[in-house]
């Protein structure tokens, strides 16, 4: 079958958050390059507004996978998907539900691509980050899959996505009208492992030196315990700055009504600075330059945000690094000695960053 027998491509990928958003780069060379094709994301539902400025061509279909649950509910989703009548499923996952549903489809004599996770190769990463050559980029493994079936996708030649023509009033209404000359810094300083996060004591030195210097700060987070630390440091700075104006650190928890404002907020942003999460992976999106710090995991897994160069990146070079690739193991010293980052040296790099 050649790429141009392929009209309808369903495309799989359910999670995590930050893989997810890593889609939408690929999506987006994809569906620019083939304007012939009908393509259906299928993915959980909460994350259906990450797809939101994608070509018309591209249509999201979000599931909430407890409604199709174990092996009948995979089949009855599956019947479902089989009514539109597919030519290809690549996916994006490799997990045992998209397994099951990728083996139904091949049974039904669908085209199928999967995506190599390079398990193996990640695995040998860990505890050797120094020497180790860095792995292939989760986006460039996302393109082999869509080469599979001979469809065009090159991530070196796709259009920017525009939100110029956005309602940005929400955003405006939390964080105040972005004054001529002011710079918007986000600050994410949650992820999914705690080995992952910068110490808490330090982003908040770290937000209230930038909002000292005259920088507008964003804070970033999801849940009530995230919230609550974030609302104290918005209200333990000056809550309010110029008169009817918000002040110069704001929680955005719970403000901006859901995932899409906080994409168009981050798509404002002078800079992001986040973890390994998926923060970092939305930034990137919209081409906001992202300072990422990194402690349990390692670059060089291939998890970097989209365009993400290697000198916006903060670590240190330790032996023991990585010491898994997810960050979901305890540090075997106990003392994340791999978070050593003095909070001056994330001012000073942030700085440069807006200033180049």
């Amino acid at each position: 079958m050649s790429s141009m027998s392929i009209k309808k491509l369903l495309i799989m990928r359910f999670s995590a958050m930050g893989d997810v958003a890593m889609t939408v780069p690929v999506l987006n060379a994809l569906a620019t390059q083939n304007p012939h094709l009908r393509i259906t994301m299928l993915t959980r539902h909460r994350f259906v507004p990450m797809f939101e400025w994608l070509p018309s061509n591209v249509v999201v279909r979000g599931v909430d996978l407890s409604k199709y649950d174990g092996i009948m509910g995979i089949t009855r989703l599956f019947r479902e998907l089989k009514e539109y009548d597919f030519d290809a499923v690549a996916d994006l996952h490799d997990v045992l539900r998209t397994k099951y549903l990728r083996a139904c489809f091949r049974m039904a004599g669908t085209r199928i691509a999967v995506i190599d996770k390079g398990r193996k190769e990640k695995r040998e990463l860990t505890g050797c980050g120094q020497t180790h050559a860095p792995l292939k980029k989760m986006t460039e493994r996302y393109v082999e899959v869509f080469k599979q079936l001979d469809l065009a996708c090159d991530l070196s030649d796709t259009t920017a996505i525009d939100t110029k023509h956005e309602d940005f009033s929400l955003v405006n209404n939390v964080m105040g009208t972005k004054q001529e000359g002011q710079k918007w810094i986000g600050v994410a300083p949650f992820a999914a492992h705690d080995q992952k996060v910068y110490p808490l004591y330090k982003t908040h030195e770290v937000i209230n030196l930038l909002a000292d210097k005259g920088y507008k700060l964003a804070l970033f987070g999801a849940g009530d315990k995230e919230k609550s630390i974030l609302a104290q440091w918005e209200a333990e700075y000056t809550p309010v700055g110029r008169e009817g104006e918000p002040g110069a650190i704001i929680c955005t928890c719970g403000k901006l009504g859901g995932l899409r404002n906080e994409m168009l907020l981050m798509s404002k942003l002078d800079l992001m600075i986040s973890m390994d999460s998926a923060n970092m992976h939305l930034a990137s999106i919209f081409n906001t330059p992202v300072l990422s710090i990194w402690g349990a995991t390692h670059p060089k897994a291939g998890f970097t945000g989209f365009g993400q160069r290697e000198d916006s990146i903060l670590q240190l070079d330790l032996p023991c690094r990585p010491c898994s690739v997810y960050g979901n193991k305890p540090c075997a010293y106990g003392d994340m000695r791999c978070m050593n980052i003095s909070s001056a040296d994330v001012v000073a790099k942030a700085e440069e960053m807006i200033r180049s």
